[in-house]
């Protein structure tokens, strides 16, 4: 129905095992909506399934990006020093501090020891490791150049890594402020106003118009301070929940966010940072621009530029060169266009995008300073008001008192 916007399945991850078209048992993980697409999945890779059941994993346990990215350090620092591949599986697996990826790196092991490639045996943890992590690897073992091209996943994952960290820095900064504005601002009403409050009523005068806006905040708050802070978790929650859920949602709070002053332009250049971080290492690891945009809009972490991903990879299909894609979805400044046109002409496309991203990189260090620099006043002017204009209120009454006995 036009218009409709179904609700997205909630995909799980399952557990399988079974036999390759040679007979040999194997087993995996797979992400799918249920047992029964699970299995049909499986069925299309010439898989004879024999079981499958959801995943279950225990509290505490769970796989982070950081964990990918200092397993890809470790195994390209010791296939580059000359380290077996199955050697290095068991140093990187055995040193491991997370019990759940330490059986996913055995289980990689295992899959290589009898026979699989490696890029095949990661794509059988998908939830782990993306399809540019097993695309390089693939073009690795291709080549030849396996330990090169771990050198330089790695490489990409601590950059991509610390991108992500400076963005949350950007992000959680304000969010705390405003959190801690609030918090201090409910226990004052909570607690001390009412306290105030009983010593005024034995005054006997009349209150100043401030202290009784204050003293009915402060009745609204003790009577419903169990909803309004429900209310407010309850918000935040549903937000975090729909936007997991909801492309619709996604999309607006991805756009609305990029128009936010400052923080927006601190997104938007982190963005690009990783929209052209990743679009150079697949094409360094010789993977054709067209396959190379599948894994770049992803990647760029914002929905607004993988949407606008998918527009540029079919203009390039159909024989449009990039800089004239990327320049028609209007989100790249010039500066990047500049420099992708003079890549492609020159045939260092893969040189000029790392450049880039460097330069991004480098200007979201210099704003998320800035961010920090321009807050801490903020912060002294937004507890300065609140919690200033909450005292003045309150002591109001007790300097006129010392006024009338004076």
């Amino acid at each position: 129905m036009a218009g409709a916007v179904g609700k997205k399945p909630e995909v799980h991850i399952w557990t399988w095992e079974g036999k390759d078209r040679t007979g040999k048992a194997i087993r995996g993980e797979i992400r799918a909506e249920s047992e029964v697409v699970a299995k049909a999945q499986l069925r299309r890779q010439g898989l004879n399934v024999t079981k499958v059941s959801k995943r279950k994993v225990k509290f505490g346990q769970k796989v982070t990006e950081k964990d990918v990215a200092l397993f890809t350090r470790q195994l390209a620092s010791m296939m580059k020093a000359g380290v077996p591949l199955l050697q290095a599986f068991d140093i990187a697996a055995k040193g491991h501090s997370n019990a759940l990826f330490t059986r996913i790196l055995l289980d990689v092991r295992a899959e290589v020891e009898a026979g699989s490639s490696l890029a095949d045996a990661f794509r059988k943890y998908p939830l782990y490791f993306d399809g540019l992590f097993c695309n390089l690897i693939a073009a690795g073992e291709t080549g030849g150049v396996l330990d090169a091209l771990l050198e330089k996943l790695a490489m990409y994952k601590e950059k991509i890594l610390a991108i992500k960290g400076k963005i949350k820095s950007a992000l959680v900064y304000p969010a705390a402020i405003i959190a801690t504005a609030f918090v201090i601002t409910a226990v004052i009403l909570i607690y001390v106003i009412p306290a105030f409050k009983e010593l005024f009523s034995s005054f006997g005068a009349e209150l100043p118009t401030p202290t009784l806006i204050v003293i009915a905040m402060s009745d609204v708050f003790v009577e419903y301070w169990w909803m309004i802070f429900g209310s407010l978790f309850g918000t935040i929650w549903g937000v975090a929940y729909s936007y997991k859920r909801s492309q619709k949602m996604q999309d607006g709070l991805d756009r609305l966010i990029l128009k936010v002053p400052v923080i927006g332009d601190v997104v938007r250049k982190a963005t690009i940072a990783r929209w052209c971080r990743t679009l150079s290492t697949m094409f360094t690891a010789g993977v054709p621009l067209v396959e190379a945009l599948d894994s770049v809009g992803g990647a760029a972490g914002n929905k607004v530029y993988a949407d606008a991903t998918k527009v540029i990879q079919t203009e390039v299909t159909t024989g449009s060169t990039l800089n004239a894609s990327m320049q028609r979805s209007n989100l790249f400044p010039n500066m990047v266009l500049q420099m992708t046109a003079i890549g492609e002409e020159s045939g260092a496309l893969d040189d000029m995008l790392d450049k880039i991203a460097d330069f991004y990189e480098e200007e979201v260090d210099n704003a998320v300073a800035s961010l920090s620099s321009l807050l801490e006043p903020m912060i002294m002017i937004i507890l300065g008001v609140l919690i200033g204009g909450l005292v003045v209120a309150m002591y109001m009454p007790i300097f006129k008192m010392g006024q009338v006995v004076g």
